[in-house]
């Protein structure tokens, strides 16, 4: 049985299946790690993503939970687009991105610039000690399979002979890539440090905003 200690027991997390169930506890999280590194007389610009199809309530709580820092402007990015930024993938080409976490996956198809068409799936690797990687490959599969059939786009057929970008801490794991690969008969490419990619995007999209007319005097480096 989970104690109030396991890294599993979900009531111990603010953040649940990439969405935030206890924003004061965020709130003490990110306060915890980061308020410390932020001076006192600085008003940080923060950059962060959020999980495809998160919807204007995310949002606004992110946002609401990020006050404890003290922003001077907050800048969102969908994570699959982080994804795409991080690992200097190219978004106006057919792209699909599949970004497999711990506890949810996202897929997207993107193509000139914008999300065409997203899923998102509350499964993951911390799934796989209640099945097999080839379940979880198959319902990612499913996944794809059913964006297709429901949203008939060409672009997906470019985005699958060019192979779908894997990103996420679950990539870290072969099995659910080799399995990914077997069953979408597509040339997967796992990036690079694939659990940070989103982190390394939104990082991009800060350091281009750093020094945009519209939020006056250079920003702080250390947020």
């Amino acid at each position: 049985m989970p104690t109030a200690t396991d890294p599993d027991d979900f009531a111990a997390h603010p953040v649940q299946r990439g969405t935030i169930v206890d924003p004061a506890g965020t709130a003490r999280m990110l306060s915890h790690l980061l308020a410390h590194r932020i001076p006192k007389d600085m008003q940080p610009v923060i950059a962060f993503t959020m999980p495809v199809l998160s919807g204007q309530s995310h949002y606004t709580t992110a946002v609401g939970v990020l006050q404890v820092l003290r922003p001077r402007t907050v800048l969102a990015l969908d994570s699959v687009m982080a994804i795409t930024l991080g690992t200097g993938a190219d978004p106006f080409r057919p792209l699909l991105v599949i970004d497999l976490g711990f506890h949810l996956t996202e897929v997207a198809l993107l193509a000139d610039g914008e999300i065409m068409t997203a899923r998102r799936e509350a499964m993951g690797t911390r799934d796989l000690e209640d099945s097999s990687p080839a379940d979880l490959g198959t319902d990612i599969t499913a996944v794809v399979t059913t964006m297709m059939r429901d949203d008939p786009l060409p672009q997906f057929v470019d985005a699958l002979d060019c192979g779908p970008l894997l990103a996420g801490g679950g990539v870290l794991r072969p099995e659910p890539v080799s399995q990914l690969s077997a069953r979408l008969y597509a040339p997967v490419r796992p990036v690079p440090q694939p659990h940070t990619a989103a982190v390394r995007g939104a990082a991009q999209a800060l350091r281009s905003a750093q020094h945009h007319p519209s939020l006056g005097s250079p920003l702080h480096p250390n947020p």
